[in-house]
């Protein structure tokens, strides 16, 4: 209880010390010339959030670049060599080879199933019932997601899971395909007699990017719903008076509208999903051919202690994320100047 206390009472000295310097700097700022008045105090309130954003990131991230080029025990200059071990190694290369395809289909699914809710419920009768029950899973952590979904996907020797009791009572359905309701759908590549190669991602990958699909599309629904909502009225009714059926005016005038809007959720959702790692430590652990980059560093890194090709796999999706930041501003800006015209 004693420890409980004084860690409160040194958070809240901290705290109030960290106002008093404020406090103490805004009323030095007041001092100051008129012209310097305002920029010093926005650089004041700004101070705080800068040395986070240092201590707490660039400061990690310079760190891990660095031990990047290190060796497995962190004492020897190897320079880019765990980078090619990456891509060298089949294993290591499949978890690049899953997270690209947690993230295209992730992206792609979850955006148009979030599109799709947010236009067809949009001014129904149970509008406000559907979009909540949509946006429930969206509530739940990811880790909670993997749990609730291992129950779906559960075969012997545990008991049977819902999706083995769906696929044995419809008839003409094979064996592989799950037709005896004793499939383990987490732990086979396979389906229906079709076997990827081991370089490439299983079937049992996309079942945990349904779950990913099953989180997200809640959030991607609210967002689109809200921005639909947004497009002014006078477009539609001018579209419509100009003879455009709903279908027209959604994809001709509603869509290039909420254009900032769709590439907003679209890199939220792939930087989600470069970061996948929840629902995969939930349900297979990475095994069988499931691991993500982000699952991969975890094990490399911290469970065999090999800091030099796990630290290259964090550089990998800070890199790999890099990209997508930049389609998103220029997508942006292209959406801003068409707003604009």
């Amino acid at each position: 209880m004693g420890d409980v206390i004084s860690a409160i009472a040194v958070a809240t000295i901290a705290i109030g010390a960290l106002l008093a310097l404020l406090g103490s700097l805004y009323w030095l700022s007041s001092k100051l010339p008129k012209k310097w008045q305002e920029g010093t105090r926005s650089w004041i309130f700004l101070l705080p959030a800068m040395l986070a954003m240092i201590i707490g990131l660039l400061i990690p991230a310079i760190r891990t670049l660095y031990l990047s080029l290190l060796d497995d025990n962190e004492d020897k200059f190897v320079g880019l060599s765990n980078y090619a071990d990456v891509f060298s190694n089949k294993g290591t290369r499949l978890t690049v080879f899953n997270s690209m395809t947690w993230v295209f289909a992730g992206t792609i699914v979850t955006v148009i199933i979030g599109l799709a809710v947010a236009r067809f419920a949009d001014g129904m009768r149970a509008e406000k019932a559907a979009k909540s029950a949509i946006f429930i899973p969206g509530a739940i952590s990811l880790v909670g997601a993997g749990v609730i979904w291992g129950f779906v996907y559960a075969g012997p020797p545990f008991e049977v899971g819902l999706l083995n009791r769906l696929t044995a009572t419809v008839p003409g359905v094979p064996d592989s395909a799950g037709g005896a309701g004793d499939r383990l759908w987490l732990l086979e590549r396979g389906f229906a007699g079709l076997d990827p190669p081991t370089s490439a991602p299983g079937f049992n990958t996309f079942l945990l990017i349904v779950i990913f699909i099953w989180a997200s599309a809640g959030f991607a629904t609210v967002i689109f719903s809200a921005a639909i909502k947004g497009v002014p009225d006078s477009l539609i009714e001018a579209a419509k008076v100009d003879g455009a059926t709903d279908r027209q005016t959604f994809y001709k005038v509603t869509l290039p509208y909420i254009r900032a809007t769709i590439v907003t959720v679209a890199t939220i959702t792939t930087i989600a999903g470069l970061k996948a790692f929840d629902i995969v430590a939930a349900t297979t652990g990475g095994r069988f051919g499931t691991s993500t980059i982000a699952n991969e560093f975890y094990v490399t890194k911290f469970v065999q202690g090999r800091g030099g090709l796990g630290s290259a796999l964090a550089v990998m999706i800070f890199i790999l994320v890099i990209p997508v930041v930049v389609m998103n501003r220029q997508a942006q800006r292209r959406a801003e100047e068409m707003m604009g015209a």
